[in-house]
């Protein structure tokens, strides 16, 4: 089914209920991943993942492109699996965790590019940084989740989507001294309605 299609139900149902409204989904932290990956002196790509992140989803089925969405990721958090590699990015060198510990995101604005597609712009707060961003997203589910017929867990409504987006870090300060170059932002993400 596609966005379109899945909206327009979603429209239908809530006229029937009587009124339309906005709701809010949260990441479920088991299926969410924010991965980011550069290039290591034009030599090989490397990657890691932000562990900790949380985020809310406010939808209203009629009106899909005032959709906002917000989050926050623990920059303590990067894991790349090589431990002195993960210090150094959470070092003052780099993220400077210490000081700035959250990174966040909440969008300004969202544009539908296709039946199943959008752009998501807003402002990204990096080592006390803020800038706009633009992530291009795809919705990948929306509905009742396949897997809640086996657990209560996954009961009710859901949404998925994936996003890719760029960016150079040292727009916001990270890694003046050591030029990175730029960095690729990939998110995949489940979100459960709120109770």
């Amino acid at each position: 089914m596609t966005i379109s299609r899945l909206f327009s139900t979603l429209a239908v149902l809530a006229a029937t209920a009587g009124a339309a409204a906005a709701e809010t989904y949260k990441t479920d932290p088991g299926h969410t991943e924010v991965r980011v990956g550069w290039s290591h002196a034009g030599v090989s790509m490397q990657h890691g993942e932000f562990t900790t992140v949380s985020g809310t989803l406010e939808l209203d089925a009629e009106s899909p492109e005032t959709a906002s969405v917000t989050a926050a990721i623990a920059a303590d958090s990067f894991f790349s699996g090589v431990e002195a590699l993960d210090q150094h990015a959470k070092s003052p060198d780099f993220l400077d965790a210490g000081t700035y510990p959250e990174i966040t995101f909440a969008s300004t604005a969202v544009k539908l590019t296709g039946k199943d597609t959008a752009e998501i712009t807003g402002d990204l707060t990096l080592h006390g940084v803020t800038k706009p961003v633009v992530l291009d997203a795809r919705l990948t589910h929306l509905g009742a989740h396949p897997v809640g017929q086996f657990f209560d867990y996954y009961k009710g409504d859901w949404v998925a989507f994936s996003a890719t987006g760029q960016i150079d870090p040292a727009d916001f300060g990270v890694g003046s001294g050591i030029p990175v170059g730029q960095l690729t932002i990939s998110i995949d993400t489940e979100l459960k309605a709120a109770e």
